[in-house]
């Protein structure tokens, strides 16, 4: 078998352009298409998660076609999707996320620059082809793909499930078992969420000294900024960092992250931990897992529609600021979106509010009105 040696990251490995005889061919140059291919986004300066993901996408593929990806169909996609999505009722986003992964493998084994082409012709007679395309796969055509219910918590929803939140730990306390501070940690979590607009891992990836005072807001003592320093990374990036301002509407947030940090988190923490929001299980933070169990335990005890989900305190930040007024761009920076259109996506406006824009424009243009005619008598 003779094929290009050498060259880019995941080009055909050497030992199959040896001329090595193996047991099972096909299933050598499998394990080699998938290391050849998490070779080449390593090289792109993939992170080890993202990789790793994409990889188990194409080997569920691969299991349920009972195929090596040179035999693979454009019927048996469809086969798999209509499971994925008719029977295990996968949503949008997942499925967008799978075709998007193997369609991405696909493009790396037909590129004539890899060599995998010549490497199946010659044992198999096959050679691997796209068979992800437009018109059978779906189209991400916006920077979102939540479901319609996905939205911004209105006040009264938030009121609910922060009150629900506190209740829980009252209730714990006064009965008596150990799970009182846990209760305290997630009830704070979810207002600091809220209260700058923080993705779930940015908040509980928060380290001590990542809270810190703001010269020009002294009143919010050392929580008048907040650095996040593992926000969402752009394709092949480290994590974006970025500073947010504690704005004035949500300085009663800060009193609840004090009591935290001064009077609970000490009496939980273990010796040498920094980490904002420490685990009960060791030294690390909160996992992501018990965060979310933790957050939706208190959503449905407090009776909130299953679609209303921990980013959804994020979009009722984004809504809030404006419909208090701030200006688009600075709300842009203080959630870290590269484009304002993301950050609208994320605004979902109140009724009262869209009434009381209306209100004020037939005032403006009552007035205007009223002004002309004045003007034209004179």
């Amino acid at each position: 078998m003779r094929t290009p040696v050498g060259g880019s990251a995941g080009m055909v490995p050497v030992v199959l352009g040896s001329g090595m005889s193996v047991l099972n061919e096909a299933e050598t140059v499998w394990v080699a298409m998938l290391d050849g291919w998490a070779a080449q986004q390593f090289a792109r300066n993939l992170a080890p998660g993202t990789v790793e993901g994409r990889r188990s996408t194409v080997v569920r593929f691969r299991v349920f076609a009972e195929a090596y990806p040179w035999q693979w169909t454009a019927g048996t996609v469809d086969e798999f999707f209509l499971e994925l999505r008719g029977l295990k009722g996968a949503a949008r986003s997942t499925v967008l996320g799978y075709q998007n992964a193997l369609r991405m493998f696909l493009e790396y084994l037909t590129d004539p620059a890899y060599g995998w082409g010549e490497v199946c012709w010659e044992p198999f007679g096959e050679h691997p082809a796209q068979v992800f395309h437009e018109w059978n796969t779906a189209r991400h055509a916006q920077d979102t793909v939540a479901t319609p219910g996905k939205c911004p918590y209105t006040r009264d929803e938030l009121e609910d499930l922060f009150d629900c939140a506190d209740e829980r730990v009252v209730r714990i306390r006064r009965s008596g078992a150990k799970g009182w501070i846990p209760a305290f940690r997630t009830a704070t979590i979810m207002k600091a969420a809220y209260a700058w607009g923080l993705r779930r891992n940015e908040v509980r990836c928060l380290d001590l000294v990542d809270l810190a005072a703001n010269p020009q807001a002294r009143q919010f003592s050392d929580a008048g900024i907040i650095y996040v320093r593992h926000g969402k990374a752009m394709r092949g990036s480290p994590p974006k960092r970025r500073s947010v301002l504690t704005v004035p509407e949500f300085g009663w947030a800060v009193e609840c992250l004090q009591q935290w940090t001064d009077r609970v988190r000490p009496r939980y923490a273990p010796a040498g931990s920094t980490w904002l929001w420490p685990s009960e299980r060791g030294p690390a933070a909160i996992t992501a897992d018990s965060l979310s169990r933790a957050f939706n335990e208190v959503k449905r005890e407090a009776g909130l529609d299953e679609d209303l989900d921990f980013h959804s305190l994020r979009r009722s930040y984004v809504t809030h600021l404006v419909e208090i007024g701030y200006d688009a761009f600075f709300i842009q920076q203080q959630v870290g979106h590269e484009h304002a259109s993301t950050t609208s996506i994320y605004t979902g406006l109140s009724p009262d509010y869209r009434a009381r824009v209306v209100d004020r424009t037939i005032h403006r243009m009552a007035t205007a009105a009223m002004t002309t005619s004045k003007e034209d008598k004179e």
